[in-house]
């Protein structure tokens, strides 16, 4: 049974055992207004940031029985931005993210481990270009008045996905080292 069918009867059942009059728990969305996904590579040596501007999450787990939850990111690959026009144009090309064709870049989560702290560790499969490999993520979730804010960094190596292929393959021109950055907003998260 995939995934996602797990995860709607699982819902179901939640909703459908819940004791009569009881309402049922409100799910866990992104707020993605006060949220961000940036990525930092070197170009020539010198640290260049970059951003996504449309991307999405479903958060489903208990920040106390973390191992039994799920996360899933889709990124809109051609919302890539480095904030200068002309290289905000050749980023959804073939060599680099090659959007018309790999629109979203995904990440499913297959293991959430607590840390004690608020911190977590997240592993799961990174997919760019149809391209999938498998990534740890360390994660720290804090209160933030009326949501959750997750945060954290990790580092993959843009080749490996063909993100800068043909004649950027060159790491001496752009760093093949790419540091992923997140601030996730959460409204709707359990107490931690």
């Amino acid at each position: 049974m995939n995934r996602v069918l797990r995860l709607f009867l699982a819902a179901a059942a939640s909703v459908a055992l819940a004791p009569a009059g009881a309402e049922p728990a409100s799910p866990t969305r992104l707020v993605a207004d006060k949220s961000q996904i940036a990525f930092v590579s070197k170009q020539m040596g010198v640290p260049v940031e970059g951003t996504f501007k449309k991307f999405d999450a479903q958060v489903a787990f208990d920040p106390r029985k973390p191992e039994g939850g799920t996360v899933a990111l889709q990124i809109d690959t051609a919302s890539a931005s480095l904030g200068v026009p002309m290289s905000d144009a050749e980023l959804p090309k073939g060599p680099w993210f090659d959007a018309a064709h790999f629109p979203q870049a995904v990440f499913q989560s297959s293991a959430i481990k607590a840390l004690g702290d608020g911190r977590f560790e997240m592993a799961g499969k990174l997919t760019i270009k149809n391209i999938s490999r498998q990534v740890t993520v360390p994660v720290t979730i804090a209160p933030a008045g009326s949501h959750a804010v997750a945060t954290g960094s990790f580092t993959i190596q843009r080749l490996d996905y063909k993100v800068g292929d043909g004649e950027w393959t060159d790491t001496s021109v752009v760093g093949n080292d790419v540091q992923v950055r997140f601030k996730f907003t959460l409204a709707g998260f359990g107490p931690l």
